[in-house]
């Protein structure tokens, strides 16, 4: 095996220089780079290195990729720069070890995925590094951000020519695959709305969460009766997919929305079983109630905040 620290590649020169723009990967930061890379690489030794890393595949990697990119999201909406140095350096982790697996199986490696993403943001970003550079071209803060957002979404569908006669949903289909069934749904609803697939009003939007809600009702009578739960399953993710629109129409972010939710969840149930001494079992709900109703009123009151 090869233990040959691979170069990191070097960014092409500017064409027009920006002096306040980034500064090129060199010096620590292309040694921090480099060093990584070589103790993934260590780690993958077949002869000396970890067996819990040799052991790894793309597929068994998986569940990591997606924990840290959560975790990087987590440390971002808590406002935590700690923390989110600490949990891109995990999700950076996962790059390189990808990168370093298919290296080994003679596929991509990390200098491919490097260029190959520096590619596609140069082809992307015509007004910056392609023809249309010039004296009037979108730029800088005081740009059109809109712009830019159609100029991408025309570009990377030209990339990806339809091979059917819904194009929008193959694009669609491609985008979501790979996120949470949440971010998926609010994305589909974003795009579908964009095409003209939508309601004339949020009355409307509200009139088919009710509808849906009534028909989960229903659907979980039925599993209740027969013990076949597929169509409540199907038809809870009716109603998940229906609030989602709701919150689309009212600029809400359901992610952040119930990743708040969940924090403030455990924050209350952590003072419950802290007042119960850890055991909540044969605990009564009308006592349960008591201790969360206190909690809840204990936290409002120390951070000052009514929603906590």
């Amino acid at each position: 095996m090869d233990k040959t620290v691979p170069a990191w590649p070097m960014p092409t020169p500017n064409p027009n220089p920006n002096p306040t723009g980034p500064i090129p990967i060199q010096g620590p930061t292309h040694a921090a780079l480099a060093e990584l890379i070589a103790v993934v690489a260590q780690l993958r030794d077949p002869e000396a290195g970890c067996p819990w890393d040799l052991n790894q595949t793309h597929a068994s990697l998986v569940p990591y990729v997606l924990e840290e990119a959560h975790e990087v999201a987590d440390a971002i909406r808590r406002d935590d720069a700690q923390q989110l140095e600490e949990e891109l350096g995990d999700l950076l982790l996962q790059v390189v070890l990808h990168a370093q697996i298919a290296s080994e199986a003679g596929g991509f490696d990390l200098a491919s995925v490097a260029r190959g993403i520096s590619a596609k943001l140069e082809r992307r970003h015509p007004h910056v590094f392609g023809e249309q550079v010039n004296a009037l071209a979108n730029r800088g803060q005081s740009g059109d951000t809109q712009a830019v957002k159609t100029s991408w979404e025309e570009i990377k569908a030209a990339e990806a020519p339809a091979v059917s006669a819904s194009p929008l949903s193959e694009r669609l289909a491609r985008k979501v695959r790979g996120q949470p069934a949440l971010a998926g749904a609010m994305t589909i609803s974003q795009k579908a709305a964009a095409a003209g697939f939508e309601w004339t009003d949020l009355e409307g939007v509200w009139a088919k969460v009710h509808e849906e809600l009534d028909e989960f009702k229903e659907a979980v009578a039925e599993a209740q009766a027969n013990g076949n739960q597929a169509h409540a399953q199907e038809e809870l993710g009716d109603v998940l997919f229906t609030l989602v629109n709701v919150a689309r129409w009212c600029g809400l972010d359901p992610e952040a929305g119930l990743a708040g939710t969940n924090r403030r969840f455990l924050a209350r149930f952590s003072r419950v079983e802290a007042a119960l001494g850890g055991e909540l079992a044969g605990t009564s709900i009308t006592e349960l109630e008591a201790h969360w109703r206190t909690a809840k009123a204990q936290i409002r009151a120390e951070t000052g905040d009514p929603r906590a």
